[in-house]
């Protein structure tokens, strides 16, 4: 353990980002053991993969992936944490995110500066001395190198005030540190991608039950989504917005594109089928009328060959695949339809599917 240098003239007082992530609870670990009051702060973005199956409510879900990680960590190391709704504003800058986005739909740099903007006020409305988050110099290609770490410090009115615990000795004192609050020599020279360090560190901290790197809950970072959310980005409505309930759709369901307006998804079992049951309000929504089926709704102005196309592609995947026409039932509002149809075959849809 580093050797304390000098008695503080007070107690610090940092709040800092806390995703639950081993990295981030180690920062506020760190912090705590030298002495600082740290508050954790978890912005709620409505990406979250873990937050979406607690709203899906499979039976069966183990229940550790449904936990709430910055909860759970904080509760760990006996530190503060709020939980902040941020979900509106974050979606405004997911869809043009001015730094761009990473190798999926990740708009890592200005989600870190809307973050930690966000912490910045917190500071100086409770009179904090620093923000503090768990990045690793090095860790991740995109945001965290030298360059990206300094434009965000420099874009988020945070400089002198950002201090990152885990690779604090390869950066500049921050006034904490000058000032005597933070012990510069409790502060760690971590660097690059292996987990070797943090690992080490956990169990010196006693810190035994955190989220494996691996398993990110962010659903910008996962390919699939970012597939269906870029061909959203490009075919929005008429009137040319995307609806944040067009945004939640995209992480349930099979998708298939049927025009530059119109799109057909299809629940994949009984916890996304009563997901997109509660999305149905002024779409249409299909069901096999004789089968067991899944619920298929239909996105955007649907006329009548995009209704008969999404019908059969409804009967594909229920139990009536096999049959030669299949009876689907068509809702929307007050209006009520059958069509019979004969279930489409892979070929014809594997070029719609996104």
């Amino acid at each position: 353990m580093p050797e304390t240098t000098a008695t503080p003239p007070r107690a610090a007082f940092g709040v800092g980002l806390m995703s639950g992530g081993l990295d981030s609870t180690l920062a506020a670990a760190i912090l705590k053991e030298a002495g600082a009051r740290v508050v954790g702060l978890n912005f709620s973005t409505g990406f979250c993969m873990t937050d979406h199956r607690r709203a899906i409510g499979r039976q069966g879900e183990d229940p550790r992936r449904l936990r709430n990680e910055a909860l759970r960590a904080a509760s760990d190391i006996d530190v503060e944490i709020r939980v902040i709704d941020v979900a509106e504003e974050y979606f405004e800058m997911v869809k043009a995110p001015k730094h761009g986005y990473g190798s999926k739909a990740n708009p890592c740099i200005d989600c870190r500066i809307f973050m930690l903007e966000r912490a910045r006020q917190v500071m100086l409305d409770e009179g904090a001395d620093f923000v503090f988050t768990g990045e690793v110099l090095g860790q991740r290609p995109f945001s965290q190198h030298m360059a990206s770490l300094r434009l965000i410090e420099k874009e988020t009115g945070l400089a002198g005030r950002l201090l990152r615990p885990l690779s604090a000795q390869y950066m500049p004192p921050t006034i904490p540190e000058k000032e005597g609050l933070i012990d510069r020599g409790r502060l760690l020279s971590i660097r690059g991608r292996s987990r070797r360090p943090q690992a080490e560190l956990a169990r010196r901290l006693g810190v035994v039950d955190y989220p494996q790197p691996s398993g990110g809950c962010c659903y910008l970072a996962d390919e699939n989504f970012a597939r269906k959310f870029m061909d959203k980005l490009s075919h929005p409505a008429a009137e040319g917005k995307i609806t944040r309930d067009e945004i939640i759709l995209l992480k349930v369901g099979r998708h298939f594109r049927l025009g530059p307006a119109t799109k057909v998804i299809v629940g994949r079992d009984e916890g996304e089928n009563a997901f997109l049951e509660r999305f149905a309000e002024g779409r249409w929504e299909l069901r096999a009328a004789e089968h067991v089926g899944p619920v298929t709704i239909v996105e955007g102005d649907a006329g009548e060959e995009v209704l008969i196309e999404a019908a059969r592609i409804a009967a594909r995947y229920g139990d009536g695949r096999a049959e030669s026409s299949v009876r689907i039932a068509l809702k929307r509002g007050e209006e009520r339809r059958l069509l019979d149809v004969p279930p489409a075959l892979d070929a014809e849809i594997d070029s719609r599917r996104l």
